[in-house]
C-alpha cells in the first residue's frame, strides 16, 4: 500500500517555542496567593508544568471549592497575558523554522494552553501564519498526557508518527508524543533531560542549536 504520509514537526508552546516559566510562576502566585497558597520552583515543575488548569488547581488549592476553580484559572491566564509583553523565540527557533519550510517540512503546535495564550504567543514570534495547525487541548476530549492532542496533530498535517518529531518540556507532554508514536526532543527549560528521557524523550537539548537535536530531527524526517 502506498504510504502518502509525510514527516512533519510538531511543537508545544510554553517552554517550547519561548520560556515561559517565570511568567506563569508569577502568575499564579498572583492568584494562589488570595488563597494562602506559594508556589515555588519545584511545586511548579511538579504540579504545573504541562498540565490543565482544572488538574493545577486540584491539587495547589484543594482547600477551595472545585467550582471556583474555573474562574481562578481564567484570572490566572488573563494575567499571564498581561504580564507577557515581551517574548522572545528559543534560540535557533526561528533558523529551524526556515529550514523547515526550504525543505517542504509541515509544522504544528499542539498545546495544553487556553487559545488566546497560544494566539498571544505565535503573534508575538511573528509566526501565527507559518504553522499549518494549531491544536488546542480545550478543543478535545483528552489534553494530554493522553495521546490524542498529537495524534489529532498529525492527523491534520497528514503526518506519519515514524517519521516526525515533537518538541516538548514537560512530562505530561512528552508522554503525550511518545504514546502518540512521536521521535521526543525534550527542551530543558523545565525540566533536568533525565527526567524528560525517562518520561519518553529520546533525546534533550537546552535549545534549538544543539548538534544532537539537529541530527536527531534530519534522522528521523529524512530531510537535509
Amino acid at each position: 500500500m502506498n504510504d502518502k504520509t509525510e514527516a512533519c514537526l510538531l511543537f508545544d508552546i510554553d517552554g517550547t517555542l519561548v520560556d515561559t516559566d517565570h511568567i506563569h510562576l508569577a502568575a499564579f502566585n498572583t492568584v494562589t496567593s488570595d488563597y494562602g497558597v506559594s508556589v515555588d520552583a519545584e511545586t511548579y515543575k511538579a504540579v504545573v508544568s504541562g498540565r490543565m488548569n482544572d488538574v493545577i488547581l486540584q491539587e495547589l488549592l484543594p482547600h477551595v471549592p472545585a467550582n471556583e476553580h474555573g474562574a481562578i484559572g481564567r484570572r490566572k491566564e488573563a494575567l499571564f497575558r498581561e504580564m507577557a509583553n515581551e517574548m522572545k523565540p528559543l534560540a535557533g527557533l526561528i533558523e529551524l523554522l526556515d529550514w523547515a519550510d526550504r525543505v517542504k517540512l509541515r509544522y504544528a503546535a499542539v498545546t495544553n494552553a487556553p487559545r488566546e495564550n497560544a494566539a498571544l504567543v505565535l503573534s508575538s514570534l511573528k509566526a501565527t501564519e507559518r504553522f499549518s495547525a494549531v491544536v488546542i487541548a480545550e478543543d478535545l476530549a483528552h489534553p494530554k498526557p493522553h495521546p490524542l492532542p498529537y495524534l489529532t496533530g498529525l492527523r491534520r498535517l497528514n503526518g506519519n508518527a515514524d517519521r516526525s518529531v515533537a518538541f516538548e518540556d514537560s512530562k505530561a507532554g512528552v508522554s503525550s508524543a511518545h504514546a502518540a508514536g512521536l521521535g521526543v526532543v525534550g527542551i530543558t527549560t523545565s525540566l533536568d533531560g533525565s527526567v524528560l528521557k525517562a518520561t519518553g524523550a529520546s533525546v534533550t537539548a537546552p535549545d534549538y542549536h544543539d548538534p544532537e537535536l539537529k541530527r536527531f530531527i534530519k534522522d528521523r524526517t529524512g530531510k537535509s
